[in-house]
Parts: structure tokens; C-alpha cells; sequence
């Protein structure tokens, strides 16, 4: 299984979280870590997962979240 490491910044709202973590569940991934920082408006996620599939499926799919604002 492949690891990666993704750098997330979004629009901190209450339902953020949840979204990029069902996203990330839906499309094959497991969350190995997760590390959050908030700060007035936005949210910053350090987030390592694992799986088999590419992780541009992942990609894709989050940076349509309208919450994310960048995603490395």
C-alpha cells in the first residue's frame, strides 16, 4: 500500500471536516494521520493516507470541495 501526504488549507466551516474525510473514505483511501490547525477563518489539515489507487482520484475529487482553497 502507498502512502502520501496531503496539505489541505479550507474555509472553516462546521461541516469542513467531515466533508474531505468522506470524500477521502469514498474514494478507496485510509487515514493513517491527521493534524489540524484552525485559525480565524480557514482550516489547515496535514493529512497522510493509504491505498492501492492513484492518488489523483483523491485529488480530483477534493479540490472540488467548495471549502477547499488549496490543496498540495
Amino acid at each position: 500500500m502507498q502512502q502520501y501526504q496531503l496539505t489541505l488549507t479550507a474555509t472553516k466551516r462546521p461541516e469542513t471536516l467531515e466533508r474531505i474525510l468522506r470524500v477521502t473514505r469514498h474514494r478507496g483511501f485510509e487515514l493513517v494521520s491527521l493534524q489540524a490547525q484552525q485559525q480565524e477563518k480557514v482550516i489547515e489539515l496535514q493529512m497522510t493516507v493509504q491505498s492501492q489507487r492513484a492518488i489523483e482520484l483523491l485529488v480530483h475529487q477534493l479540490i472540488k470541495l467548495p471549502d477547499v482553497i488549496t490543496l498540495n
